[in-house]
């Protein structure tokens, strides 16, 4: 340590060797300023690139293997960027590009999914064999039926599978195609029988000779499908006659509401209607036939008559001898009555013999046959037929304004009750004699309660939330970004650019605390002499304050500690 009065300048230590000592050393410590100000630049281009991250959709799922890497390849073409969800079971893309990508695949074909269809027809190979072709055609319809089943909106995946067997020459040998569809329905859709016999019908429309009958459909679920159908056709309870009778009864509705609306207002009237119909299809053949009036009415179809005419009376009697003797002669009485019968006897006279010719035999027979009444009838009872009606109208009160404006309700006359009785028969087409039954009701409407839904506040809402999460997103981003500029980057600048000072060895620090006090005393002692102008003494005044200015000038840090130390003594 040099003493006070000579001036000495202490002169900083040599600083340690190796990586502790490299740091310490200029050129060692821009490099370490350097390193961190790169580093904390390479964060900040994260946070930012975080920030400008967009928000991935899904653009396919559910896909098969061949199908995904034609996505990949035509979205590569694209530019598009893609990702994978965890299991690689669906492709996403930026949400503003998962429309515009969807169509462009769309237009490439993509996702085929259900395999290919008649475009498999167009690369037939030269030499081919006749079973292949057939092979490759029902690939291709199986597939063109796939694709037109997919386009039921309920559907999302399809497979079809044909039976088709080969065709005989022998009738008695000919079997029937049949086919199979599996369905993969979206989540939480469903089919109704009507639904379903499309499908069956639109698959047996397609192949020849392919009954409705031998189409089976099946879910993902192993749901038999097409059973309901016939299930239901076989209890009467048929979707098309079930629809039939719905809309008879809304078109009636329809009707009743639309001729009362003008009348007491569309909030004022309900009406109902219930149709009986008669699905039953019956057939009737009846011959009937009428009983024949008076003869002179009738009309003879044919007439035969016969008569035959007798001789005189043969010889007759018990056969034998005394039946081919000849008659004797014939005897009258001498005396007898007058108006006695020809051929009588007189009392007590024997019987006269008959004299002249014998009688004769008249025999006729007539057979008169008339044409006999016959109805033929053929009837037949179309299906659908309304076999009865049932009608309810409810009419609300008649609403009237008051002088002092104030509304009340009053019931309906009965003129006017009547009035709209008669209107509904004739819109619901009353038939008595069907049993049709109408009820008009004139009853004050219960108010409608609104219902209130509990407002949602605006932060809860799903708008503001993703505004919200945005908003954080940049916000986070710009609060990094900011506290490593102001706190990190810029004060490593700083240091940079600053000039470099060794920091005093530990053991040295008093004798550098010393040696200012004698710097000071030296400037003291040297503005003392310059004012008092004592020249014995100058020579090595002048020789202490020139190295004390050397020392500002090489050094100004120790400069800035000296007037430092001056303002906190003072």
């Amino acid at each position: 340590m040099t003493p006070a009065g000579e001036g000495a300048v202490t002169v900083p230590a040599t600083p340690p060797s190796g990586l502790i000592g490299f740091a310490q050393t200029p050129g060692g410590k821009n490099f370490f300023l350097m390193l961190g100000v790169a580093a904390v630049l390479a964060v900040m281009a994260g946070v930012w690139l975080w920030s400008q991250t967009p928000d991935y959709r899904v653009l396919f799922s559910n896909f098969s293997d061949r199908d995904g890497g034609a996505i990949v390849a035509a979205l590569q073409q694209q530019n598009v960027p893609y990702k994978f969800a965890e299991g690689g079971t669906a492709i996403l893309v930026p949400a503003d590009k998962v429309h515009d990508a969807r169509l462009k695949l769309a237009a490439q074909g993509l996702p085929k999914a259900s395999g290919v269809g008649f475009e498999l027809m167009e690369n037939q190979k030269l030499g081919i064999s006749q079973f292949l072709e057939q092979v490759n055609f029902q690939r291709a319809l199986e597939g063109e039926l796939a694709r037109s089943i997919q386009s039921v909106a309920a559907v999302q995946a399809a497979r079809v599978h044909l039976a088709m067997p080969k065709a005989s020459v022998f009738v008695r040998d000919q079997q029937k195609p049949t086919a199979s569809v599996l369905l993969n329905l979206h989540p939480g859709r469903t089919l109704d029988p009507q639904q379903v016999s499309a499908i069956v019908h639109l698959v047996a429309s397609s192949v020849p000779e392919l009954s409705t009958k031998n189409v089976t459909v099946v879910d993902q679920n192993g749901t038999l499908l097409s059973e309901n159908g016939k299930q239901a056709g076989m209890n009467g309870l048929d979707p098309t006659q079930l629809k039939y009778v719905q809309e008879l009864q809304q078109n009636i509705v329809r009707r009743i509401e639309s001729i009362l609306t003008p009348i007491v207002g569309a909030a004022n009237v309900r009406a109902e209607a219930t149709a009986d119909v008669d699905f039953s299809h019956s057939e009737q053949a009846a011959e009937v036939y009428t009983p024949n009036g008076q003869p002179t009415n009738s009309a003879i179809r044919s007439q035969q008559t016969s008569e035959n005419v007798g001789g005189g009376a043969g010889v007759g009697g018990i056969p034998g001898a005394l039946t081919n003797q000849p008659q004797p002669n014939a005897t009258a009485p001498v005396n007898a009555p007058a108006n006695a019968a020809p051929g009588a006897t007189a009392p007590g006279a024997a019987p006269a013999q008959a004299t002249g010719s014998p009688p004769s035999s008249v025999q006729r027979e007539s057979t008169v046959n008339y044409e006999v009444d016959k109805t033929v009838r053929y009837v037949q009872q179309p299906m659908g037929g309304i076999k009865r009606l049932s009608v309810a109208v409810v009419v609300n009160y008649r609403k009237e304004v008051g002088k002092d404006g104030k509304v009340t309700m009053k019931p309906l006359s009965e003129a006017e009750k009547a009035q709209i009785a008669d209107l509904v028969r004739e819109a619901m087409g009353y038939n008595k004699d069907r049993g049709d039954t109408l009820n008009v009701v004139n009853s004050p409407f219960a108010g409608l309660e609104k219902e209130v839904l509990p407002e949602i506040p605006f932060w809860q809402r799903p708008e503001m939330i993703d505004l919200a999460l945005v908003a954080a997103k940049w916000l986070v981003a710009a609060a990094v970004l900011a506290y490593l500029f102001f706190g990190v980057l810029r004060p490593l600048t700083r240091r940079i650019i600053a000039p470099y000072l060794p920091p005093p060895p530990a053991e040295e620090k008093k004798e550098e605390e010393e040696g200012e006090e004698q710097e000071d005393a030296v400037v003291q002692i040297a503005n003392q002499a310059e004012q008092e102008d004592e020249t014995p003494k100058l020579p090595a005044y002048l020789n202490n304050l020139e190295a004390a200015r050397k020392l500002a000038r090489d050094d100004p840090k120790v400069v800035a500690n000296i007037v430092k130390s001056w303002v906190e003594n003072e």
